[in-house]
């Protein structure tokens, strides 16, 4: 929905821009086409966590972020079935990580380790989950299972339906949060040791995250836009339009659930923006009238 937002938008300043469903990407492949002037922008970088997969690739000097989509509330962390969580006093992944007695009860494939359900391997958390095990010391008790998320929190919720110990990698906004209530199925685990750029408490209950500061691995995100530095300098229409754009974290959650209840062909997500642009019209129109001012001054300034 927020690609289908921005490409509306930009399609009511006069731009032509592909359909977002055409280019569906992994990130590190979106990263290395946009350093290479093969696409202009992206509306879902999170950074923190992205910022690895720019530096990784070399293009730290042609990518830009961009405004501020969505600001502070993209939690990405551990979380753990809250009846394995009270029965046996786990509030931190250390407590995992440091006890293989506890890391056993998450040991799905017998080998010894939890098994902490993770980030598909193109992700920039599936490098810091790596990381932080590795920062530790705790490759002999806890891997990373990377496949598709998807599947792999589906089978979570399978396992926590049969009363079985899950520890699962999770983000908001998403449906996950709907599916496993944070407080009542599962709880966040904190730790005391992230790496440092990943540094950051999460400002949640105690009933929610129990290993207080809530230091999950990653600080709260954001939802920015990413651009190539050249098609920003060369639409500062587009440039200022990107900059100014704004969802609420509600709506997006909101369309998320709806996607997953079978709201989900290119028709509904068309619709969703379609209705979020028009219930925001008002504040649609100043970025709008906003952004065209900015070619005006950008051709005075050239005069």
């Amino acid at each position: 929905m927020q690609a289908a937002i921005y490409r509306m938008l930009l399609q009511e300043l006069g731009y032509e821009v592909t359909d977002p469903a055409m280019w569906e990407l992994p990130p590190s492949a979106f990263y290395a086409g946009l350093g290479y002037g093969d696409l202009d922008f992206w509306a879902n970088g999170w950074f923190p966590g992205d910022a690895t997969l720019i530096e990784n690739a070399g293009f730290s000097d042609v990518i830009q972020t961009i405004g501020n989509e969505v600001v502070g509330s993209g939690l990405q962390g551990s979380i753990i079935d809250k009846p394995t969580a009270d029965a046996n006093g786990i509030t931190m992944l250390d407590d995992i990580g440091n006890n293989p007695e506890v890391a056993a009860l998450f040991d799905i494939d017998g080998n010894g380790r939890a098994d902490l359900m993770g980030c598909n391997d193109s992700w920039g958390c599936h490098v810091v989950i790596n990381d932080t095990i590795a920062r530790n010391g705790w490759e002999d008790t806890i891997e990373q299972v990377s496949a598709d998320h998807a599947v792999l929190f589906a089978d979570s919720v399978d396992r926590f339906n049969r009363g079985e110990s899950i520890l699962q990698f999770i983000w908001t906004p998403s449906s996950f949060v709907a599916q496993l209530v944070p407080g009542e199925d599962v709880v966040w685990l904190s730790l005391s040791n992230p790496i440092p750029s990943q540094i950051g408490a999460a400002s949640l209950p105690d009933d929610q995250c129990p290993g207080q500061p809530c230091e999950m691995g990653f600080p709260a995100s954001e939802i920015r836009v990413v651009a190539n530095s050249d098609f920003l300098s060369a639409n500062p229409a587009a440039a200022k339009l990107l900059e100014l754009v704004e969802i609420q974290v509600t709506a997006i959650a909101l369309q998320i659930l709806a996607y997953e209840r079978g709201d989900n062909t290119e028709a509904d997500v068309q619709a969703a923006a379609e209705e979020w642009i028009a219930a925001n019209r008002v504040t649609v129109n100043e970025w709008l009238a906003e952004a065209r001012s900015e070619v005006d001054r950008s051709d005075r300034n050239r005069q």
